[in-house]
C-alpha cells in the first residue's frame, strides 16, 4: 500500500506555522497532493499548554495536529510522513525544554547555507528546538580579516538569513565560539601574535585580547535574534604556561581560568547575552592527569566560589556507554553551583560515515541518564577532525535516535524507524549498515567500537602499512567486497539513498587494500613472479582505478556539502595516496624487469606497535597514518 497523501491547506494553518509549512510542502510536494484518498491535515494549538507536547487525533479521513510549540507541529508532521499507511491517532510530551544539535563548521568543512536550509527542515521533523554552529573562526569579523581568511567563513549575512530560516521552524539559533582555546586558526598570523598564550590559547589578563574578544562576541551574535551565546573555553591545554607566564610570572591555573571567565562574561553581559562554557577545564584543572573523567577529581572551594554561577556549564560526554557515569558527571557538575546542560555526540569525526552504532549506544546511555536526573537542556554535536572526510548527512540516523529520546522516556525501534523514513526519506538500516566500513567481524560489537578502521586502511602508506599488525593474520577483504554490494544495491532505494554511493566505493577500495602489502611482501620474498605479476595485475592496478572514482565520489559529495575551502586537505591527501600507488606499482614493475634485486619497503618486517583493548582496533588520522615517520 502506498504511502499517504495529505491535503493540505497551509494559509489556513496557524500564522506561526505557515511559512515552514509553506517550504516542506514545496520539497515533499508528492506527500501533498489532494485527491479522493487524501487525508485532509490541520493545525491548532493545545490550548493552555506551556511546555512541548503534541497530538494527532484521526477521525475519518481527516487529522488534526494540536502543538505547545511550533517545533511540536512540525515532529508531529515528520511522524505523519513516516507512516506507510493510515496514520493512528498520537501523543507525545517533550522530555526537555532545549533540544539542540550543534555542526561544528570550523575544521575544514563549512556547510553550504544551500545545504543548510533542508537540514534544518529534516531537524525540524524530528522535533529539533535549537542549533549551534560551532565556528571558531569561520564566520565574519568586521576589520578582522584573518577571521576564515581563505577558509570559506560565513557572512553575517549568510548566518541573518539562516537564522530566518530556522526561526520558520520554531528553531532557535545562536553561535558557538571559542573565547580561550582551539583558536590556533588566527592566531597562527603575525597579526595575533601578541595575543596568544600558547599557538592556540588566548593570552589571558591582558586588555588587547578582551578588545578582540568583544569584537568576536558582537560580531557572532549580530545575524542572530537569539540571546543565548556559546563562548567554549575547552580544552585551554597550558593555560598560563606560554607567553602569560613570561609576562606575569607563575599564578593559579583556577584563578586565570575565572578572572577570564569573568572578563568575557563582562562583555557578554554589556550585549545583552546569556553565555555558556564548556565544563571540562574545571575538571582537568582538578585532576592530577588532566583528565575530564578522572574520578579522583578535587576542586577546592575558592575555585567553585569563583566560577560564575549565571554561566551555563556545558557537560559533554560521547565517550561512555553506562548510564551510571552520566548521572555521576551530572551530579559533579551541579555541586559546581548551577544546573548544567549535556551535549552528546553523533561521532562524524575521525570517520568516513559516521560511527552510528557507538553513538547510538552512547546516546541511549546518555539520553537516559538526563531524564533521571531531570535535566531540562540537551544537544547533540557533531565535531569535525582534521580534514572532515565524514559525509555529514550520515549523522541524520543518530540524530533521530537522539531525537527520539527528546520525545518519549524509551526509545521505540519502530516508531525510530518509521519517523527516519518520515523526515530523511531513507532507510534507517541502509544508513547504519554503512558504518560498518569500520567494523568488519574482528570487532565483536559495533556499539561497543569507536574505532575508524575505514580510514587506518585507506590512509595508510601501501608499502609502509603500519596498521597491519593490528589486525593480525584476521582478512577482511570478504566483509569489504560484501558490504561494498549491498551498499551499493541500497543506493538505488531513492534520491537520499545515493549517497551510500561514498562508503560503498570506500569498501570497494578496501576489499582491495586491506592485506595487499602482506601478500606482495610474501610474493617478493619466496621469488614468486608469476604470483606478483597476478597480484600486479588483478588488485594493485584495479586498486589504482578504485581510488580514482573515491576520489571523484567523494569531492562531489563535498562541493555539494560543504564551501570549497578545505577540499584542498582532503584532496591532498588522495593525491599522496595515488602518487605511492604508482610509485608501488612502478617499483614492482621495475623488480619484475630485473632493474632492482627487491622492494625493500615492502619486505621490512612490520611489529605491532599500537596498543588496543581487546576486540578493539585504534583511532587514528591521516597524519599518523601517512608514514611511520613523526611529521605533521
Amino acid at each position: 500500500m502506498p504511502a499517504p497523501n495529505f491535503a493540505l491547506d497551509v494559509k489556513s494553518a496557524p500564522e506561526e506555522l505557515r511559512a515552514g509549512l509553506a517550504e516542506i510542502v514545496a520539497e515533499r510536494g508528492a506527500r501533498f497532493k489532494a485527491g479522493k484518498s487524501a487525508l485532509t491535515l490541520t493545525f491548532a494549538r493545545l490550548d493552555g499548554a506551556t511546555k512541548g507536547e503534541l497530538s494527532a487525533k484521526v477521525e475519518g479521513n481527516a487529522i488534526e495536529v494540536r502543538y505547545a510549540r511550533p517545533v511540536d507541529a512540525f515532529r508531529a508532521l515528520g511522524r505523519l510522513l513516516g507512516h506507510d499507511s493510515k496514520p493512528l491517532s498520537f501523543h507525545e510530551k517533550a522530555q526537555f525544554e532545549m533540544l539542540g544539535l550543534m555542526i561544528d563548521v570550523s575544521r575544514n568543512g563549512v556547510v553550504r547555507p544551500d545545504v543548510l536550509k533542508p537540514l534544518i527542515r529534516r531537524f525540524a521533523l524530528m522535533g529539533f528546538n535549537t542549533l549551534l554552529l560551532y565556528a571558531e573562526d569561520t564566520y565574519e569579523v568586521p576589520g578582522e580579516p584573518f577571521f576564515g581568511y581563505l577558509r570559506g567563513r560565513y557572512t553575517q549575512a549568510e548566518l541573518q538569513d539562516l537564522d530566518a530560516h530556522a526561526g520558520q521552524f520554531g528553531i532557535e539559533m545562536f553561535p558557538c565560539i571559542q573565547a580561550l582555546a582551539h583558536l590556533e586558526q588566527i592566531l597562527q598570523w603575525p597579526a595575533y601574535f601578541a595575543l596568544r598564550d600558547t599557538d592556540n590559547v588566548l593570552l589571558a589578563d591582558h586588555e588587547p585580547t578582551y578588545a578582540l574578544l568583544e569584537k568576536m562576541i558582537a560580531a557572532a551574535c549580530a545575524p542572530f535574534r537569539s540571546k543565548r551565546i556559546h563562548i567554549g573555553m575547552d580544552e585551554a591545554i597550558g593555560i598560563g604556561m606560554g607567553q602569560y607566564r613570561t609576562r606575569f610570572g607563575e599564578k593559579d591555573l583556577f584563578g586565570i581560568l575565572n578572572r577570564h571567565l569573568g572578563k568575557v562574561r563582562e562583555i557578554c553581559h554589556k550585549h545583552g547575552l546569556k553565555p555558556m562554557i564548556w565544563s571540562d577545564m574545571y575538571f582537568r584543572l582538578g585532576s592530577k592527569n588532566h583528565d575530564y573523567y578522572d574520578k579522583e577529581w578535587a576542586i577546592t572551594p575558592e575555585a567553585v566560589a569563583g566560577i560564575p554561577k549565571d554561566v551555563q556549564l556545558v557537560y559533554w560526554d560521547y565517550y561512555h556507554l553506562e548510564r551510571s557515569f552520566y548521572e555521576e558527571w551530572i551530579e559533579r557538575h551541579r555541586k559546581l553551583g548551577s544546573e548544567p546542560l549535556m551535549a552528546g555526540g553523533v561521532w562524524t569525526w575521525n570517520h568516513f560515515w559516521a560511527s552510528l552504532p557507538w553513538s547510538i549506544a552512547s546516546t541511549d546511555a546518555g539520553l537516559s541518564a538526563c531524564k533521571n536526573k531531570g535535566l531540562k537542556e540537551v544537544f547533540a554535536t557533531l565535531w569535525g577532525d582534521d580534514g572532515m572526510e565524514c559525509d555529514l548527512f550520515s549523522a541524520l540516523p543518530g540524530l533521530q535516535n537522539f531525537a527520539e529520546h527528546g520525545y518519549a522516556e524509551e526509545v521505540d525501534q519502530a516508531r525510530l524507524r518509521a519517523n527516519f523514513r518520515g523526515t530523511c526519506e531513507a532507510d534507517f538500516d541502509d544508513w547504519v549498515s554503512a558504518s560498518a566500513i569500520d567494523a568488519p567481524p574482528i570487532i565483536k560489537d559495533p556499539a561497543q567500537s569507536q574505532s575508524n578502521l575505514s580510514k587506518l586502511l585507506l590512509w595508510q602508506d601501501p608499502a609502509l602499512s603500519i596498521v597491519d599488525p593490528q589486525l593480525g593474520e584476521t582478512r577482511v577483504n570478504e566483509h569489504y567486497a560484501a558490504l561494498a554490494q549491498s551498499l551499493d544495491a541500497a543506493a538505488k532505494q531513492g534520491a537520499a539513498a545515493k549517497r551510500l554511493k561514498f562508503p560503498a566505493q570506500i569498501a570497494r577500495c578496501l576489499a582491495l587494500k586491506a592485506g595487499l602489502r602482506a601478500q606482495l611482501c610474501d610474493a617478493l620474498q619466496k621469488h614468486h613472479r608469476e604470483r606478483l605479476r597476478i597480484l600486479i595485475d588483478e588488485e594493485l592496478n584495479p586498486l589504482r582505478k578504485e581510488v580514482e572514482k573515491l576520489w571523484t565520489i567523494h569531492r562531489e559529495m563535498w562541493l555539494t556539502t560543504y564551501k570549497p575551502f578545505g577540499w584542498e586537505v582532503v584532496e591532498q591527501r588522495y593525491g599522496g595516496l595515488m602518487l605511492r600507488l604508482e610509485t608501488l606499482a612502478d617499483r614492482l614493475e621495475a623488480y619484475l624487469d630485473e632493474e632492482l634485486d627487491t622492494v625493500p619497503e615492502l619486505i621490512e618486517p612490520l611489529v605491532q606497535a599500537l596498543p588496543v583493548e581487546p576486540a578493539q582496533l585504534p583511532n587514528l588520522n591521516h597524519s599518523r597514518l601517512k608514514t611511520p615517520s613523526f611529521i605533521k
